[in-house]
């Protein structure tokens, strides 16, 4: 995990200088992988609050998330870009090497628990996505909670098996990395 806190913080670094903060959205659009989870980890630790785009939802999906959400930032790899065309959003490319010279080290706390988390797009009851606003609060306290009832250790190994589109996605990132799990 110290390489994966290192590549985080690199990002936070970067992000913080783009004015990431607290209740900032930032999408990010990418393939499952190492990227992805960079990706949302840099944007925690900088304070802002992901929104997560899936480049195999169709366009028209994708470009409603992106307006109505209005993030300040759009993180994504080769195949988000391409699932997404040239949005006006500032963008920043994942697979892109970050400078050495920013700090590997953690960037101090930013968020509290009322800050936005992440915010995750439903179908609807109109039939057009609605974005579901996650408080940090909600999310150490599930964590907290299935730690307390299933007791995960660092012998266990959790599959990621939930597209980061869904709220289950979140227990299988997060739960894992707390107790120091596979």
């Amino acid at each position: 995990y110290a390489r994966l806190n290192a590549r985080a913080n690199r990002l936070a670094h970067a992000l913080i200088a783009r004015g990431v903060g607290p209740d900032s959205r930032v999408a990010v659009c990418a393939e499952r992988g190492l990227n992805m989870v960079t990706a949302l980890f840099g944007i925690l630790k900088a304070g802002g609050a992901y929104v997560p785009l899936d480049p195999a939802y169709p366009g028209e999906r994708l470009q409603y998330i992106l307006q109505d959400a209005d993030p300040v930032l759009l993180l994504a790899d080769a195949a988000g870009r391409a699932a997404l065309g040239e949005p006006a959003t500032p963008q920043l490319a994942l697979e892109a090497a970050l400078p050495e010279t920013l700090s590997a080290e953690n960037p101090a706390p930013r968020a509290q628990a009322s800050h936005l988390a992440y915010v995750i797009y439903t179908s609807g009851s109109t039939g057009k996505p609605k974005g579901a606003m996650n408080e940090h609060r909600g999310v150490v306290n599930r964590l907290v909670w299935m730690q307390e009832a299933y007791g995960l250790t660092a012998a266990d190994t959790v599959l990621q098996k939930t597209p980061f589109g869904f709220d289950v996605s979140v227990w299988e990132f997060f739960w894992p990395l707390m107790v120091g799990a596979r």
